[in-house]
């Protein structure tokens, strides 16, 4: 596995994974990548990719792209669902269903939080929800909850 810089030539396949983050769970009825991207509250996560400030990695595994995290700044008008504050990126991570539990989340969490640190990020935020095994990820990975973004979801923060 190879850990890149997300370029701008990766929007197309940051918003597949976006999507692929949005239908996590197989029990609940698939959205449509038209639908997560026309909705505001999801679509602004890739929307015009890259915006000043933004950072994100991909994960490459024999020349294919499958997996990504990125971070991007909102604003208190125009927040992500895990939003705390205009000066505390918000982290978007998805790896491809085939990918899933073999450790590329991990590494690609890993390697976005240090190009944050060398960015001067200081802390990076996240809405998970709860039944979601990737809490168990950001948990370990030093992640905190720092309050409820839905009845179903936590707000996690790292202070890196």
């Amino acid at each position: 596995m190879i850990l890149r810089e997300a370029t701008p030539s990766d929007g197309d396949f940051l918003a597949d994974m976006l999507v692929a983050a949005v239908n996590w769970s197989s029990e609940w009825k698939r959205k449509s990548r038209r639908r997560v991207l026309a909705a505001p509250d999801t679509g602004h996560y890739v929307a015009d990719w890259p915006r000043g400030g933004d950072l994100g990695v991909v994960a490459d595994v024999d020349g294919e792209a499958v997996g990504a995290a990125w971070l991007r700044f909102f604003s208190a008008e125009d927040p992500g669902y895990g939003f705390v504050a205009a000066d505390v990126p918000e982290l978007t991570i998805g790896v491809a269903a085939a990918w899933r539990g073999r450790g590329v989340g991990r590494a690609l969490l890993r390697a976005l939080e240090g190009r944050a640190r060398e960015a001067g990020v200081r802390r990076i935020s996240l809405s998970v929800e709860r039944k979601n095994f990737a809490q168990r990820l950001y948990l370990a990975e030093g992640y905190e909850m720092v309050g409820a973004g839905s009845a179903q979801s936590d707000t996690m923060v790292k202070v890196l």
